[in-house]
C-alpha cells in the first residue's frame, strides 16, 4: 500500500505538488483509482482520485480508519557530527516506534546546527514506509540543561557510558504500557560527569543499554527497541 500524507485531511481536496506530482507522473495514477492518505495522528483515509491532470489532483474520502497509539517514547539526542547517522538513526526508529525526538547541544556535542526541515523529511518518508500513523514529532534543538527542566515524561531514563553500579537496563524498569518516557542519549564522547549528575538532580536514573559501547546512533536505535519489546 503506497501512502500519501496530507495533515489536514478531513474533507474532498487537492493533493499539494509534492504528492500531487508523485500520484501523476511516478504512480501514474488515473481517475477512480485509490489512495490511501494519513493525516500523522492516527486517522488512515481511504480516498478516491475524482480528477487528475499534469497540474493538480483532485480526491475524495470514501472511509476513515484511526489506529490507536503505539508507543509513548521520548528519545532526546545529541546530533551526530555525521548528518547521515542521524538521518539513519530517524529513520530506524521511526519504523520500530518513537512518538517524540528532540535533539540536544550537550558540552561535547560536534554538531551545533540541524535541518529541522530536511530530519522531518526523513521522519515522514520512514512513517509512510513503516506504516506508522502517527508521525513522530521532531522538535527544535535545545540546550541540555533547558530540555531537563521542561522534561515533564512519568519516567526519565539517561543512557551512558560511565562504569557504575547503579545502571540497570531498560526491562527492569517496570512502567504501563501508556507511560510517557523519555531517554537520554549523549554525543560522541558521552555526557559528561558533570551533566549525568544535573540529570539525576532532575529524576532521571542510569540505563544500561548493554556491555558495548554504541555509537550515538545505534545507542538511540537500541533504546527504541528495547522499549517497544518492553510494551
Amino acid at each position: 500500500m503506497q501512502l500519501f500524507y496530507n495533515p489536514t485531511i478531513e474533507t474532498d481536496l487537492f493533493l499539494d505538488k509534492d504528492e500531487h506530482i508523485h500520484a501523476s507522473r511516478v504512480l501514474r495514477k488515473k481517475n477512480g483509482d485509490t489512495l490511501f492518505i494519513m493525516n500523522g495522528k492516527g486517522d488512515l483515509f481511504h480516498c478516491e482520485i475524482k480528477e487528475i491532470s499534469s497540474k493538480k489532483t483532485l480526491i475524495s474520502i470514501s472511509k476513515k480508519d484511526t489506529f490507536p497509539k503505539t508507543s509513548n517514547l521520548h528519545i532526546a539526542i545529541s546530533p551526530t557530527k555525521n548528518n547521515n547517522r542521524m538521518e539513519f538513526f530517524l529513520e530506524k526508529a521511526t519504523e520500530i516506534g518513537i512518538s517524540k525526538i528532540t535533539p540536544i547541544l550537550c558540552e561535547r556535542s560536534e554538531r551545533k546546527v540541524i535541518k529541522k526541515e530536511r530530519m522531518e523529511k526523513i521522519i515522514l518518508s520512514a512513517a509512510k514506509q513503516s506504516k506508522n500513523y502517527h508521525l513522530p514529532i521532531f522538535n527544535e534543538m535545545i540546550s541540555y540543561s533547558q530540555f531537563l527542566k521542561e522534561n515533564k515524561s512519568a519516567i526519565n531514563l539517561v543512557a551512558h557510558c560511565e562504569d557504575e553500579a547503579s545502571k540497570t537496563d531498560l526491562f527492569s524498569y517496570g512502567f504501563k504500557k501508556n507511560s510517557e518516557i523519555t531517554i537520554l542519549i549523549g554525543p560522541e564522547g558521552d555526557f559528561t560527569k558533570k551533566e549525568i549528575d544535573l540529570a539525576k538532580t532532575h529524576n532521571f536514573k542510569e540505563l544500561s543499554l548493554g556491555e558495548t559501547r554504541l555509537r550515538t546512533e545505534t545507542a538511540g536505535i537500541v533504546a527504541a527497541t528495547h522499549y517497544n519489546l518492553c510494551r
